[in-house]
């Protein structure tokens, strides 16, 4: 029988079509969730386990060839990936496949600032270091920015009656589809370590993806540009957060944005 793929995060906005990808591809699917489930009529095996706390993790990774880290916060990253691999090495699992972001080697975050704004690259990056130095063979795929959280940040910011934009901040959304397709083609071979990048096929100023998202809604917003202090936010102004080198991904935000906002209408 052949060891199931273990996937963290499986049903957030990655892991869950990582999941229904392994599935058609005829691979045996076990998701580490936080609260009980029960199998789904798929075949997908549920485990309870917190990387948080490490509480279920060794259970979890028992008889797994293959984990997909899939798993994120803004915060807490590294000590999430010390609880996996410290398992899954006991384990004998024999490729950790991750999911990073574009940036997380080169935005510095290093004052309260930073720290407070930006610390999502900060613990990729711990998570990075703790899978590269882990004894495992390894993967780790950085991507830009989701068109679903691009969305979500544009729709929350659209709002405000006045929408503040900081200044010279620039992404490169990517379709989450597109990351998962890759994330499991690269799971499913042999371990890469740091592969090239996965960047959307345009970069837009943030201002852009705003405009864009109040076209499509029909609503009208005052932006105001504001500039951002701090080495973080230097980094990102300078291009950090981007890949135009590796803008290999095809769905374009203005699709995506199409669909999203024809549903949202109708639901209004």
């Amino acid at each position: 029988m052949a060891q199931p793929v273990l996937v963290t995060g499986g049903t957030g906005t990655l892991g869950r079509q990582v999941v229904a990808r392994l599935r058609r591809a005829g691979e045996p699917v076990r998701v580490l969730s936080r609260r009980p489930r029960a199998s789904d009529d798929d075949g997908v095996e549920y485990a309870s386990g917190d990387l948080a706390t490490g509480v279920g993790v060794e259970a979890a990774v028992d008889g797994v060839g293959t984990v997909v880290h899939c798993a994120g916060t803004q915060k807490g990253d590294g000590e999430k990936a010390r609880h996996l691999v410290r398992a899954a090495s006991a384990a004998g699992v024999s490729h950790l496949a991750f999911i990073s972001v574009v940036g997380a080697d080169a935005i510095p975050v290093d004052s309260p600032f930073d720290r407070a704004a930006f610390a999502y690259f900060a613990s990729k990056r711990d998570a990075e270091i703790v899978v590269e130095g882990s004894g495992i063979p390894w993967t780790t795929l950085r991507a830009t920015q989701f068109y679903d959280l691009t969305f979500l940040t544009v729709r929350a910011m659209a709002k405000l009656p006045l929408i503040p934009v900081p200044r010279g901040f620039r992404f490169q959304p990517v379709d989450s589809g597109e990351v998962a397709d890759r994330l499991v083609e690269l799971a499913l071979g042999a371990p890469a370590g740091l592969v090239p990048d996965l960047g959307g096929p345009a970069v837009y100023p943030m201002q852009d993806l705003i405009r864009s998202y109040l076209r499509a809604t029909r609503q009208h917003r005052a932006l105001l540009p504001i500039p951002m202090p701090g080495h973080a936010a230097r980094a990102i102004r300078a291009g950090a957060n981007l890949a135009p080198d590796r803008a290999v991904g095809r769905r374009t935000w203005e699709d995506f944005l199409s669909r999203h906002a024809a549903a949202l209408s109708r639901e209004d």
